[in-house]
């Protein structure tokens, strides 16, 4: 039987170090086979943001193709990751006074008062992505998960917002078209790890993911099973990097290698004999390095950032509270130790992430934590689905999940 466009979910995920991306088939039972994986290094962002957009649309194009070739097939939609220290949550309120015949709520009811929580007051040059309802009130009446079908006069909603700069947004999906793909949705990083790291079971008594990116990490709280808090921390590996290079002043590159190979978040884990000769990444070099030193080096920023994330944990009064943990993905989370400092750190049961649902097809080479959101922004397709009807707009996708005419409304941002 002949597959069509439809049966395929295409994740972007346009990072600050790399472009992800991932070709996935629809099975019958609501799960996805993994046909297709592309990774290009991208170098022409900061802290998440577009500032090279020749370079973004040349490695978007590289890693497109590579799951293109792997995959067989032409990709022509796709779901892209937004990310970046642009982003903020906050958490706001809608109020409606029902309409439904006899006081009954119903699905226009819901639709109303999630659209209120809009009036959240946001700047001119922000765009919102994602309203995410949490709880409503029925008449004084609270904690309802779903509200149709109750009779009341007033209705309320706490719902989670997250918006993004609209000039970061214009950038990113000017790159994306111009690299040949059309946008389906876009879907802020870290609610994207949230889908494929974390198990209904963490969702429901409490968790932290914590997204360490090159540039950024995300951190999503998630409780009761939805979205309690989001942020995002300019820090990230990039940061560790930089930090390196200068303590055993040698180049970037050196830098990366050397922390990939031998770095360490626990510097009392590490022999103060132990010693790194640079030669070996660099002709050029003729020093060596001490083991210890470097661990110092790399504990020093990565407990800056897990302090960062106790931070914001205490401002929602989460620190230490939260009994599934922290749950520790992106690149940056490969380095030796960390769930050693990050326990220490946060008071919290720590781990490593892995998905929270099993994957078929091409999993080797997704099983690395720095594929978080690509397979997360899959899930949110299967989970979201838009039966191929066209483009959403970010403002109203995550709303009612109606396909909304916007093609021209992405025309704008392309010269």
């Amino acid at each position: 039987m002949s597959k069509n466009k439809s049966d395929f979910i295409v994740g972007i995920d346009v990072g600050t170090s790399k472009v992800a991306t991932i070709v996935a088939q629809k099975n019958d039972n609501e799960s996805f086979d993994i046909i297709g994986v592309g990774a290009a290094a991208n170098s022409s962002m900061r802290k998440g943001t577009v500032v090279d957009l020749e370079d973004t649309i040349s490695s978007i194009s590289a890693s497109l193709e590579e799951a293109e070739r792997m995959a067989g097939i032409p990709v022509e939609r796709a779901i892209v990751s937004l990310g970046g220290d642009h982003i903020e949550g906050t958490n706001s309120t809608g109020v409606i006074a029902i309409s439904g015949e006899n006081g009954e709520v119903t699905q226009t009811d819901v639709d109303r008062v999630i659209e209120a929580t809009k009036a959240i007051s946001q700047p001119t040059n922000r765009e919102l992505l994602h309203i995410i309802p949490r709880l409503y009130t029925v008449d004084g009446q609270g904690g309802i998960k779903d509200p149709i079908g109750l009779t009341g006069i007033r209705l309320e909603v706490d719902a989670h917002v997250i918006a993004g700069s609209t000039s970061a947004i214009k950038n990113l999906t000017k790159c994306v078209y111009q690299a040949g793909v059309d946008i389906e949705d876009l879907v802020y990083s870290g609610l994207a790890s949230t889908y494929s790291m974390l198990s209904k079971k963490q969702k429901e008594i409490g968790v932290a993911l914590v997204d360490i990116g090159a540039g950024t990490t995300d951190v999503v709280v998630v409780e009761e099973g939805d979205v309690l808090h989001s942020a995002t921390i300019p820090l990230g590996s990039a940061n560790v990097t930089n930090d390196v290079a200068i303590g055993l002043k040698t180049s970037i590159a050196v830098a990366e290698a050397v922390k990939i190979k031998y770095g360490n978040c626990l510097p009392d884990q590490v022999s103060e004999h132990d010693r790194i000769d640079l030669s070996k990444f660099d002709a050029k070099e003729d020093q060596e390095a001490s083991q210890r030193y470097l661990a110092e080096i790399i504990e020093a920023r990565m407990s800056e950032i897990l302090l960062l994330v106790k931070e914001e944990l205490k401002n929602i009064n989460r620190d230490g509270m939260l009994p599934a943990g922290a749950v520790l993905v992106g690149g940056g989370a490969k380095l030796l130790g960390l769930v050693g400092l990050a326990k220490e750190t946060l008071r919290l049961p720590s781990a490593i992430g892995t998905p929270a649902i099993e994957l078929t097809g091409f999993v080797d080479k997704v099983s690395d934590p720095a594929y978080a959101t690509s397979i997360g922004l899959i899930i949110y397709g299967l989970v979201h689905p838009h039966e191929g009807k066209g483009f959403l707009n970010p403002a109203t996708s995550a709303v009612s999940g109606a396909p909304g005419k916007i093609k021209e409304w992405f025309k704008q941002f392309i010269p």
